[in-house]
């Protein structure tokens, strides 16, 4: 069975070694965490805490995985900013250097699953519209010169990369991640699916069910926080549309067996009672069979 987790993109005002002791009391199996500034800076990072997070996380038999989505961290001005499909190639591979920080830091932490995103064009062209419109094909070769070195690092130090549809980026859809794999070919053969559940109503990829039961080959983490439907704002369990029982049958019924942790970045001012809140409404979901 899948370990429920939280992001440390909760808990923004708690040290990655407290965030791991609380979710752990609240229950717990996992902590995703996004490093960020003052939690494990990949670009200043202290070795001795990286180690005794890491023995921690085993002491209280938590698994790790590593999300890349901090905001700020490359440009202090710009959100997201410098990304995969910037049209500087030095942009670009500010990026990449980025990404393969965070695989090398997986690593070291014994985390599981390393996630990432496209990030979005400059001109906000999308690469999976439901249209059918085609986007530049120099849009997808940049994604794909930019993931590719990324995934050599990857298989190097043992860690899984996960992509993750993102609304609002030149990969919105799990359409995308689907085509994007395509194009990779043997490139991306070990690339896995990061799915936010929310995200599926955002986009209006539903039922949820029915899009983990067509992915559930390349499914390797899983997201949880509910949206409402065409709205990419991360709520609360039943604030939005999500159906989460059916959420939960779907995953048991494929028997996906990676991480599935709640992400709600908005909820930090809180998150202590959010991270406990939204544990009593997964654990109400599975009860209620």
């Amino acid at each position: 069975m899948f370990r429920l987790g939280y992001n440390t993109n909760g808990l923004a005002h708690h040290r990655v070694l407290d965030a791991l002791e609380l979710v752990a009391e609240l229950g717990y199996e996992a902590l995703s965490i996004t490093p960020d500034v003052g939690q494990l800076d990949p670009f200043r990072l202290d070795r001795e805490e990286v180690a005794r997070v890491r023995a921690r996380a085993e002491e209280l038999g938590l698994e790790l995985t590593v999300e890349t989505g901090a905001r700020f961290l490359l440009d202090p001005a710009k959100k997201h900013r410098p990304n995969l499909l910037d049209d500087e190639p030095a942009a670009r591979a500010r990026r990449v250097e980025l990404l393969e920080r965070h695989v090398d830091l997986a690593a070291d932490l014994g985390a599981t699953v390393v996630s990432l995103w496209a990030g979005a064009a400059s001109a906000g062209s999308v690469g999976d519209r439901r249209d059918g419109t085609r986007a530049s094909e120099s849009l997808w070769q940049r994604l794909c010169d930019g993931l590719k070195p990324v995934l050599v690092r990857a298989r190097e130090q043992g860690v899984q990369l996960a992509f993750e549809p993102e609304p609002g980026m030149f990969v919105e859809r799990p359409s995308g991640f689907e085509e994007l794999a395509d194009r990779l070919g043997d490139a991306g053969a070990e690339l896995g699916l990061c799915l936010d559940v929310g995200h599926c109503h955002a986009t209006r990829d539903l039922p949820v069910a029915d899009v983990i039961r067509r992915y559930k080959e390349r499914l390797v983490l899983v997201q949880l926080d509910d949206c409402k439907t065409g709205e990419h704002v991360h709520r609360m369990f039943g604030e939005g549309d999500l159906d989460l029982r059916a959420t939960m049958d779907a995953l048991l019924e494929i028997g996906f067996d990676g991480v599935a942790a709640v992400e709600l970045s908005r909820d930090s001012h809180r998150g202590p009672e959010a991270a406990r809140e939204a544990l009593a409404k997964l654990r109400s979901a599975f009860g209620k069979r």
